[in-house]
């Protein structure tokens, strides 16, 4: 097939993401309608008040996460007015000449240690965007560079090992219901699914990645996403073909040097400050902290409250009763605080966002940005972010109209029930999936931990299984979704960075996910059949 042919086949634009995503939410609140007229005890039929309100109150869920986002863009927008990411990408695709494939697996690799460590999903936006425009001045297409994200910090969440997130919040709601479990099979199942995952991911990307850069037209890009791909980054492009093409020539001033070093620097920092080093024993960043004793009197009625809000039942005294409280306050944080008041290691957001926007300034005085140039570039930068803003508002909407309806508990206990007496070869693989269609759900895994491990460990408990096993189906089940579900604002987000369609997304990786799938659920079923119930 000629070149002109192959743009032919793909001019047919997909369905945008935010479209997608409306469909879905207004396919599920018919669904619960359904369900409701029905009969089904525990469902709620969505009103038209559910499925207006669900976008707003979906933004103003994921407000941390949109305002990260937009500040995120402004920054960009800054780096991008001192011509220094640019003037970089053009040297580092220079000095890899004829060896840019290096790059996908190394990358890969270090953002399936951030996965599989602390959880770094929603954390990863920020590099889509840098990512696309380095893989296309390699001469691939925004499809590699997304990849590369996602599939990267994707294997290592699916075989999380002492993600706090995800293992950490699974463990912790096992405790709750008096089950011990065995840190080092949790581990190791889970350095086997990283790995293995990870290293077919890796040679699915480097296949499509070899054969679209032998082959501009093989890209599975549609006619307007390559359109779009060339007017964000063909610069970039551009800027590394003059560079190979004049090897002496002077690629970045020393303004520009120290413009992308700052740059570098702040996203190690943001790394560093989202890591729970405290969780891994490290508390460096929390050196000079300061605590005291603080004692505080009680009384009958207030430890009444404080019952009546945790158990939801009511608490009464024979008598006046009195008491005293004794805790540690933290007087003061960490050295790590002084910018935040936050110390590194507890990040969230909002701490970010302070962080890029200080570094935004930073940069443009770096880089000798007039202030009007600087507040131009700035707003620029956030005005192009607000595409995935309302992408990342919409996903979460599918998440709160599920949440008010109760389709998620529902779908939780019915399957729960359907599971009991099978045996391991069909309740591994059966647990697997339930946790796939209950991530679509929830997508957030400590979310999902904490609303499912309360039924699902007990339940592979007492059917002689193990619950170590049980929590590695929830992480890999939960972790596989995240590379695809189109209720991640993660996901939906960084693939419009890059300019990438959800539905493009989806027919690139339809045959990796399946495979993926069903190689966790051999490695979960051997894993349910060798490892011993706490009763074995």
């Amino acid at each position: 097939m000629t070149e002109n042919a192959k743009q032919k086949s793909k001019k047919k634009r997909s369905i945008s993401s935010f479209t997608i995503l409306l469909i879905i939410l207004i396919a599920l609140a018919l669904v619960t309608v359904a369900m409701s007229l029905a009969g089904v005890e525990g469902v709620t039929g969505a009103t038209v008040a559910n499925v207006a309100t669900a976008p707003v109150k979906g933004f103003t869920d994921a407000l941390p996460v949109c305002l990260f986002v937009l500040i995120l863009g402004g920054f960009l927008g800054i780096v991008a007015e001192t011509g220094a990411l640019d003037a970089g990408i053009a040297a580092l695709v220079k000095k890899l000449k004829g060896n840019e494939l290096v790059l996908i697996p190394i990358l890969m690799f270090i953002f399936s240690i951030g996965g599989t460590t602390y959880g770094m999903l929603e954390e990863t936006v920020p590099f889509y965007l840098l990512l696309a425009a380095t893989m296309v001045a390699a001469g691939f297409d925004s499809v590699v560079g997304a990849s590369v994200v996602l599939l990267g910090a994707g294997c290592g969440v699916l075989g999380s090992t002492v993600n706090p997130f995800a293992v950490g919040a699974a463990v912790d709601s096992l405790s709750t219901s008096g089950i011990e479990v065995n840190q080092g099979v949790i581990i190791l199942l889970g350095v086997i699914l990283w790995l293995v995952s990870l290293a077919i991911s890796i040679v699915f990307v480097m296949r499509y990645a070899k054969k679209v850069k032998a082959d501009k037209g093989s890209t599975i890009l549609s006619l307007q996403e390559r359109q779009t791909m060339e007017a964000e980054f063909g610069k970039d492009r551009q800027e590394a073909e003059a560079a190979e093409a004049h090897p002496d020539e002077k690629l970045m001033t020393g303004r520009q040097k120290a413009a992308l070093s700052v740059f570098a620097l702040t996203f190690v920092v943001m790394i560093v400050g989202f890591i729970p080093w405290n969780d891994f024993g490290v508390s460096v960043f929390d050196a000079g902290a300061v605590t005291e004793e603080v004692t505080e009197q009680v009384s009958g009625e207030d430890v009444s409250a404080v019952w009546a809000d945790a158990e939801g039942s009511d608490l009464a005294f024979d008598g006046e009763v009195s008491g005293t409280v004794t805790a540690e306050e933290q007087v003061s944080s960490g050295w790590s605080a002084f910018l935040t008041d936050v110390p590194l290691g507890s990040w969230y957001f909002d701490e970010a966002s302070t962080w890029f926007l200080l570094m935004a300034i930073i940069i443009g005085i770096i880089g000798g940005v007039s202030e009007g140039r600087f507040v131009k570039a700035f707003i620029n930068g956030a005005a192009d972010m607000m595409s995935v803003v309302l992408i990342i508002a919409m996903a979460r909407s599918i998440t709160v109209l599920m949440g008010e309806t109760g389709l998620d508990l529902w779908i939780l206990e019915n399957a729960a029930n359907a599971l009991r007496g099978l045996s391991a070869v069909v309740f591994a693989p059966m647990s697997f999936l339930l946790y796939i269609v209950l991530s679509f759900l929830i997508p957030s895994s400590s979310g999902m931990a904490t609303v499912s491990m309360p039924i699902m460990g007990p339940l592979a408990d007492s059917l002689g299984f193990s619950p170590d096993v049980m929590i590695m189906v929830f992480s890999a089940g939960s972790g596989l979704v995240n590379l695809f579900t189109p209720t991640s604002g993660a996901i939906m987000g960084g693939l419009a960075l890059a300019k990438v369609e959800y539905s493009t997304w989806l027919k690139f990786g339809a045959k990796l996910f399946v495979i993926l799938g069903v190689v966790c659920m051999v490695i979960l079923t051997a894993a349910m059949i060798l490892v011993p119930g706490t009763a074995g």
